[in-house]
């Protein structure tokens, strides 16, 4: 029998990241930026523009202004430091009707000093969403916004699980383009969307689509290079991914129409159908499905592009292992499948191991509402809302670098809890002072704003560290199905996060304050967890249990689990 295929063992002679390596992560990292756009772009599609009541009494029939001189004895409202008037959304004064004046000559002698609601509106006209076109105005109508982003939460999850699930039964590269031309399809329906139910149907699938194109990129991107290059591959895929998220910011910011907003997102990734012959299969893929003759033209192929020579004993190898393979598979499986059930059993069977994991499912649930809510929230800030929103989404780019610094000076345990620390400081200092200077007209908005920019720096980092330390703590078994677990409830979480900025409707305080307590208690509750950093990764259960005690001897650091776990969760 020959000596077993070892894909790392091959990129040591076609090089890890050579030319044929960087072309091909490039291609995967541009559907990654119409990805992450996709995935927010609710933000403004559903966003709330400016609106105030229609005064049949003083406004013009046809085309009336949003803001005008009269506004102040119409509605109440509030008056900012420079002296600019902002109305109220949905109330105005009631009518004298002992007094009438020429239309746009109102005066306060036409109003009496008591409110009402009002059913007709007039809109600022630099921004279109759906608001505008389904009436969905008030704060009635507010759980209908915030539920598109909680339908998209849940087409995450059903897509994550779905294409996870594909990839490793029909390959990566198919699931990937299928995943790129679905976001763009539903898309553009989105965008035609005819009244509100439909738009939450397109919205729901083009989640779905959305979902598989990031993780298949980080998959197929790991799975191409060696072992020094991991890192160096998933921060840098989550780079495009945080510049894709601002380059939605940019699009609202010139567009103002949620239908151009959602074509300019989705028509372009219709032209990566070329990726069918541009891109290819991933050879880890077809080695574990025993394809090995597939497996060795593309390697040939990477090796003439790398301008390296294969050894005529990888050549050779290649067609007896596929032999081997498949006269051992049904056994190997059988037995695989044995294995996983029991070391399941073994995991609920472990008191300790229970509280480990319920711990880190809160952790993983912390990171997303806080890590998505205050993307949510970013919108809600003073200043332009635009570049507020493009910030907070690059601020991502040194909260992963933070991350990748942390994990390997600090280890994971501080990495994280520091993580998490950062964040929750922030936002209740955030939130106190937004507390204690009630009066937007006065408030220190800059600081604000950098206290909020520095708390997603925070988040950011932890959910970085989070996939790293998760899949660190599992059995090799059920490292893969562990850390799918845990992201899918992280999701589950998720759906929550669209609701939290409605609180600010209340107690403007309140989200930030929320994200901070509960950033807290996830901090201090990660410094009861084992440190695993230059530990060697846990085999079995039992291996797991004793992780933090002295019985696990350390390892050299090429044993370290610097491959991302996100790649695990998904083959």
């Amino acid at each position: 029998m020959a000596a077993a295929l070892d894909f790392d063992d091959i990129l040591t002679e076609i090089g890890e990241f050579g030319r044929y390596q960087r072309r091909n992560y490039l291609l995967i990292c541009l559907p990654v930026l119409f990805a992450a756009a996709n995935s927010l772009s609710y933000v403004f599609t559903a966003g709330t523009p400016k609106y105030r009541c229609y005064i049949a009494e003083c406004d013009a029939d046809i085309s009336p202004e949003y803001q005008t001189d009269w506004l102040e004895h119409a509605m109440p409202g509030t008056w900012d430091k420079h002296h600019q008037f902002t109305p109220a959304t949905c109330d105005r004064y009631m009518a004298n009707d002992s007094s009438y004046d020429q239309a746009g000559q109102c005066s306060s002698s036409q109003f009496l000093p008591q409110t009402e609601r009002c059913n007709q509106f007039v809109y600022d006209g630099q921004e279109q969403t759906i608001v505008q076109d389904w009436q969905l105005t008030c704060k009635e109508n507010a759980w209908k916004l915030a539920l598109v982003g909680t339908i998209h939460f849940a087409g995450l999850v059903v897509g994550t699980a779905l294409f996870g699930y594909l990839a490793d039964r029909f390959g990566r590269k198919l699931v990937f383009l299928f995943c790129i031309i679905f976001m763009a399809v539903t898309g553009v329906a989105q965008g035609l969307a005819w009244d509100y139910p439909s738009f939450l149907v397109f919205a729901l699938l083009n989640a779905v689509g959305t979902s598989g194109v990031y993780p298949l990129a980080f998959i197929i991107g790991v799975e191409m290079v060696g072992i020094r290059k991991r890192e160096m591959s998933s921060i840098v895929l989550n780079y495009f991914y945080a510049i894709g998220e601002a380059l939605l910011g940019l699009a609202a910011w010139l567009l103002h129409d949620w239908q151009l907003i959602q074509y300019a997102l989705s028509i372009p990734p219709l032209c990566f159908f070329v990726y069918f012959w541009l891109v290819p299969e991933s050879v880890r893929w077809l080695l574990a499905r025993n394809e090995h003759e597939k497996a060795g033209v593309i390697i040939k192929r990477a090796a003439h592009v790398n301008r390296r020579e294969l050894s005529l004993e990888l050549l050779a190898n290649f067609k007896q292992q596929q032999l081997d393979a498949q006269n051992n598979k049904p056994q190997q499986k059988s037995h695989e499948e044995r294995k996983i059930w029991l070391a399941v059993k073994q995991v609920f069977a472990s008191r300790t191991l229970v509280i480990r994991y319920i711990i880190m499912l809160y952790i993983w649930a912390v990171n997303a509402i806080v890590y998505y809510g205050l993307s949510l929230n970013s919108t809600s800030l003073s200043g332009n809302k635009y570049l507020n929103f493009a910030l907070v989404c690059l601020i991502e780019i040194p909260g992963y670098s933070l991350a990748w610094l942390c994990l390997r000076k600090l280890g994971r345990r501080l990495s994280l809890s520091g993580s998490l620390l950062l964040c929750a400081i922030t936002c209740v200092t955030s939130g106190y002072i937004t507390l204690v200077q009630s009066d937007k007209a006065t408030r220190n908005n800059w600081l604000v704003i950098t206290l909020f920019l520095i708390g997603k720096l925070g988040i950011t980092s932890s959910f970085a560290v989070i996939y790293t330390y998760t899949a660190e703590m599992m059995p090799t078994v059920i490292r893969s199905g562990g850390v799918g677990i845990m992201s899918t409830f992280a999701r589950c979480g998720a759906m929550l996060a669209p609701f939290v900025p409605l609180l600010g409707g209340y107690y403007e305080s309140l989200p930030l304050l929320l994200f901070g307590a509960s950033s807290l208690t996830a901090g201090l509750l990660s410094l009861l967890l084992p440190e695993t950093f230059n530990k060697k990764l846990p085999d079995t259960v039992a291996d797991a249990i004793a992780l933090g005690s002295k019985r696990i001897a350390r390892t050299s650091s090429s044993s370290r689990c610097s491959h991302s776990p996100q790649k695990e969760s998904n083959i």
